[in-house]
């Protein structure tokens, strides 16, 4: 059956997945965020592309040739997940694919990809001609994709230091957001529409309405978010739950109930 562990911290979360690599085929982590869910801080784009990819292979449980082992420290089963976080169509590059420039640059700018003109970190995206330098956030180094008119020419590593390429990429690269609230235009108008209700929170609100990203802006997902899910909720059918020391975990999870509570008011 499918299992989901359940540790007391990122840490442990982190070693048993280590050690369970070794011994089965499927393991997945679902790291907590770095913050708290109303913390007026934003959590890493490797985080939130390590999250969004553990919910897509969630999604397609049924395709996979093993049942899935899902690691995750006791905060990324209390935090509530946008429901739709997983609809939109995964997008994923490979040498020969027929993809418009323009289009692809339209994508990483909804996903929350930073532009600028020298990649230098991750969630960072180039344009120059017809070429788009990217750097993944789950990646270790960026790559650089050459177009030819619509067609995807070649796709090649590059390191940061010198900006030059140094290996190709081998198979299809997918491309996962950075941030896992993405400013659609239902969010910007709900944003404009509630920025005078909430004083507090109409700096962000009004850089959310134009389009801005601002940092900690995922404090206000309860205001423009209807619907949320747990973890619990995405993994498949007949999974089985098992808790790592659980005393430790009880105790940790009331004190992050509390600390959430006491943040979102």
């Amino acid at each position: 059956a499918p299992v989901l562990l359940v540790t007391s911290s990122s840490r442990s979360a982190e070693d048993l997945a280590s050690e369970l690599r070794d011994l089965h085929a499927n393991v997945l982590e679902f790291p907590a965020w770095e913050t708290l869910p109303h913390e007026k801080l934003s959590p890493r784009s490797d985080t939130v592309a390590q999250r969004v990819r553990t919910l897509y292979a969630l999604a397609n449980a049924t395709k996979m040739s093993v049942h899935p082992i899902v690691i995750t420290p006791v905060r990324g089963i209390i935090h509530q997940i946008i429901k739709d976080l997983t609809d939109r169509e995964l997008v994923s590059l490979e040498i020969g694919q027929e993809r418009s420039l323009e289009e692809l640059v339209r994508h990483l700018s909804d996903l929350s990809y930073s532009r600028t003109d020298l990649v230098e970190r991750r969630g960072e995206f180039a344009v120059r001609g017809g070429i788009v330098d990217l750097f993944l956030p789950l990646s270790n180094h960026p790559i650089r994709i050459d177009f030819f008119g619509d067609e995807i020419e070649d796709i090649s590593y590059f390191e940061v230091a010198d900006q030059r390429t140094f290996k190709a990429v081998v198979g299809p690269v997918e491309i996962f957001p950075c941030r896992e609230l993405l400013l659609t235009d239902s969010i910007k108008k709900r944003a404009k529409d509630i920025a005078e209700k909430y004083p507090a929170a109409q700096e962000l609100l009004v850089k959310i309405s134009e389009g801005m990203t601002p940092e900690g802006m995922e404090s206000l997902i309860p205001l423009l978010v209807d619907e949320t899910s747990s973890l619990l909720e995405k993994m498949p059918k007949g999974t089985q739950v098992i808790y790592i020391d659980f005393e430790r975990i009880k105790s940790r999870a009331a004190d992050l109930i509390a600390t959430n509570d006491e943040f979102l008011a």
